[in-house]
C-alpha cells in the first residue's frame, strides 16, 4: 500500500465521523485512537480497504445507525433501474452489444461514496461511450467469457450493481456467481440491494463472507475462498476490489474499473479518470 493511501483515509475521517453521527464530545479520542493505530500499520503488507474496514468499524461502535448510506444506495438503484429500458435498448441495437454492455458496466463504477464522493454519473456515461479505454483488454475478456464453464463476479456498488446486470443479461452465461459484500459498508452492494435489483435472476447471488470495501482473500469466508479458487474466469469490478486483489498475477482475473485517484492510475499505467479493462496476469 502506498502511504498516501493512509494520508487520504485521514482526510476522510471527518466526513465519515459526520455521516456516521459520531458525537462531538468523542471525536478528540476517537481520531487519535484511530491515527494511532494507523501508524502501526506496515505499508508493505496492508491494503487500503483493510484500513477503511477497521476505521468503519470503530466508527460503527460508537455510531447509533448501522447503515449510513442507506438512503443513498436506494436512492442509486432507483435512479438506475428507472433507467434500464433505455439502457438495455441502447445495448440491444448497438452494433457490439457486448461492448456496449461492457462499457455502461464501468460507467457505473463511478457511483462511489468513498473518500473522494463526488462523481457524475450521466456526463460518465456519455464519456465511457465516447471514449477509448486507457488500457483495453476486453477482447481477451470476451474471449475467456466464451471459454468459461463459471464465472466469478466480484460486485462493488449501489447503482453500479443495476448495470452489472444488464452486463449480465448480454453475455448469457449460465454458470455465473455473483458476489457481495456480508454487511452494510459505505455504499458496497449486499445481497438485499443485490436481491432488489434483480442480480438473482442472471446468478447465483453469495456473501463473500467479509465487509471490507473490496474482495481480501485473507478475510473472506473459506466457503467463499473455494469458490473464488474454482472459478474458470474471475471479473472484479471497481476500484474497491482492484485494491485487494492488485497483486494476484492470476490470468483468470480482470479488473474493470474507473480510474479514481493518481496513486491506482500509477499502480495499474493510466491516468485519473481512465476507463480500465485489465488482465491480472498483464499487471
Amino acid at each position: 500500500m502506498n502511504y498516501e493511501c493512509l494520508i487520504c483515509q485521514v482526510k476522510a475521517l471527518e466526513k465519515r465521523m459526520d455521516k456516521y453521527e459520531i458525537a462531538e464530545e468523542k471525536r478528540n479520542t476517537l481520531v487519535s485512537e484511530l491515527i494511532q493505530s494507523i501508524a502501526g500499520i506496515d505499508l508493505n503488507t496492508s491494503y487500503s480497504p483493510d484500513i477503511s474496514r477497521n476505521i468503519i468499524d470503530e466508527l460503527e461502535k460508537h455510531s447509533p445507525i448501522s447503515d449510513p448510506y442507506k438512503t443513498e444506495k436506494e436512492e442509486s438503484n432507483r435512479e438506475m433501474l428507472a433507467r434500464y429500458d433505455g439502457f438495455n435498448e441502447m445495448v440491444s441495437q448497438a452494433p457490439d452489444p457486448f461492448n456496449t454492455a461492457l462499457r455502461l458496466a464501468i460507467a457505473g463504477n463511478i457511483i462511489d461514496f468513498g473518500p473522494t464522493h463526488q462523481f457524475d454519473v450521466w456526463g460518465t456515461i456519455d464519456r465511457v461511450m465516447s471514449s477509448d479505454f486507457a488500457i483495453d483488454d476486453s477482447e481477451q475478456l470476451r474471449d475467456q467469457i466464451a471459454k468459461a464453464k463459471s464465472i466469478l463476479y466480484l460486485g462493488d456498488n449501489c447503482g453500479e450493481v443495476v448495470l452489472d446486470k444488464l452486463f449480465l443479461e448480454t453475455i448469457q452465461h449460465p454458470n455465473v456467481v455473483f458476489s457481495v459484500r456480508e454487511r452494510p459498508i459505505l455504499n458496497d452492494v449486499t445481497q438485499k440491494e443485490a436481491k432488489e435489483v434483480g442480480i438473482a435472476e442472471v446468478a447465483k447471488l453469495v456473501s463473500n463472507g467479509d465487509h471490507a470495501p473490496s474482495t481480501l482473500l485473507h478475510r473472506v469466508s473459506p466457503e467463499f475462498k473455494a469458490m473464488y479458487d474454482s472459478a474458470d474466469l474471475i471479473i472484479s469490478k471497481g476500484m474497491g476490489n482492484y485494491e485487494g486483489l492488485m497483486d494476484q498475477n492470476d490470468p483468470r482475473l480482470f479488473f474493470l474499473l474507473m480510474i479514481k485517484c493518481p496513486v491506482i492510475g500509477k499502480k495499474i499505467g493510466a491516468q485519473k479518470g481512465d476507463f480500465v479493462i485489465k488482465r491480472s496476469a498483464s499487471c
